[in-house]
């Protein structure tokens, strides 16, 4: 926005109170690469996050950061009224409190990397228990008002088929039944659904959600050679739950066990030895005591003499493993979309990932006719794969690294999401 909008001044909303400005600009340029003009760019400290993250709600949880959203964004309007408001932290439970806050003055635009709730999660909830019961209905009702929410934003960005589809399905309030509008008859809930409707500040909303990949620099990576590749399966994700980090050790595991010949001699490494390296991020001691978590199971698995984890690297670090490194691996379930295989793809690794989400539906699919990479399930299946790969004839290797590449930068650079971010509309909602 910095390059391509000179007179746009970007203020952003941080919960991170213990860090400046300055700080927070050479944190992305040594993570990211991305250098950041201070003078057109603007943070506003807030003190009120701790509300919207999971570990203060430990029952209710989604209800809870919701509501936790409401106030952390009043806390923002009273420090700053923006021209422009854009979501990209999933909290569309704050669109209604700006809406209200500012009488509809302020235009609303979100860019959706992840649903606040999906209809995935309400499909999960088996049987006919009145618990059972109870949890599906206070999904639907919880994804009846985030419907409400969704209807104040002027424009609508997500980064997947797959997040797509959930919030055309969302919107379109084909899963909240009869029960769902009986429950409004009480006053209390018809008193929310009123203040939550976009009928109650009048706005206009456009009828239309476009699919926005995020951008991938591939610039660097697209140097790296595709030939002399380590024999190294490579993750990279943050140390967090959903990220589904230990079937990556359940699967290494079974390899190990159903091909020794890729396990190390005494202590010695050879050529055929294969090393798995989980390279990520730790937002705070959760996430640290998660890797230690893993380093526990890999003991466990007696397979961590293979296992390095590398933890808040910087990015010079990162591109290293990229450019040595054979496969990637990441076994998120429904990852609504996965900056981290593109990654993989465009730095000339052999993609492998859960069969579900925005890496089955956008990211490893076939590019002229021919595949891009493997999907799996299972922790067998994983191994499975990962054994295809690594015996792989050296001219069909190559034609997967080079398919892979081509179309990572072919369809997710920064040119693309560029064009259609601007393709939003949003610039016609800031006043000149």
């Amino acid at each position: 926005m910095q390059r391509e909008h000179k007179d746009i001044i970007c203020v952003v909303y941080s919960g991170d109170t213990d860090a400046s400005k300055q700080e927070i600009i050479d944190k992305v340029k040594a993570r990211f690469a991305i250098n950041l003009e201070p003078s057109a760019l603007h943070f506003v400290f807030l003190t009120s996050r701790h509300l919207v993250e999971d570990s203060r709600w430990p029952r209710f949880t989604i209800l809870g950061q919701s509501l936790g959203s409401m106030y952390l964004v009043w806390e923002a309007m009273s420090k700053f009224i923006p021209d422009l408001y854009i979501d990209t932290m999933g909290y569309a439970f704050t669109f209604p409190v700006i809406a209200w806050i500012t009488r509809a003055s302020v235009p609303i635009g979100a860019y959706i990397h992840y649903p606040t709730i999906s209809t995935d999660m309400l499909a999960r909830v088996q049987g006919e228990s009145w618990k059972m019961r109870a949890k599906r209905l206070y999904y639907r009702l919880t994804m009846y008002y985030y419907a409400l929410c969704l209807s104040h934003a002027q424009f609508l960005m997500v980064n997947s088929s797959w997040t797509r589809n959930h919030i055309a399905s969302i919107i379109s309030r084909e899963h909240f039944g009869s029960a769902v509008r009986w429950m409004h008859r009480a006053t209390p809930l018809l008193i929310a659904k009123l203040l939550l409707s976009r009928s109650a500040v009048r706005l206009v909303v456009k009828d239309r959600t476009l699919t926005v990949y995020p951008p991938c620099d591939t610039r660097e990576m697209t140097k790296f050679s595709l030939q002399g590749r380590e024999r190294i399966i490579l993750s990279v994700a943050q140390f967090r739950p959903e990220k589904n980090l230990p079937s990556q050790l359940h699967a290494f595991a079974q390899l190990l066990m159903d091909h020794p010949e890729y396990k190390t001699q005494g202590n010695d490494l050879h050529k055929n030895t294969v090393r798995l390296v989980l390279l990520g991020g730790a937002r705070h001691q959760d996430d640290l005591d998660r890797v230690e978590s893993l380093r526990a199971l890999a003991k466990e698995l007696d397979i961590q003499d293979q296992v390095t984890f590398v933890v808040n690297a910087p990015y010079a670090d990162v591109l290293y493993w990229l450019s040595c490194s054979s496969i990637g691996i990441s076994t998120m379930v429904d990852e609504h979309f996965g900056i981290n295989v593109v990654e993989f793809m465009a730095a000339g690794l052999i993609p492998l990932t859960h069969a579900s989400g925005g890496p089955l539906n956008d990211i490893v699919v076939p590019y002229k006719s021919q595949p891009t990479g493997f999907h799996a399930r299972t922790p067998g299946e994983f191994a499975t794969a990962l054994h295809e790969i690594l015996s792989m004839d050296a001219t069909v290797e190559r034609g997967y690294r080079e398919r892979a590449r081509q179309w990572a930068v072919e369809r997710f650079s920064e040119a693309e999401f560029i064009r259609g971010w601007d393709g939003s509309g949003w610039r016609t909602c800031v006043r000149r």
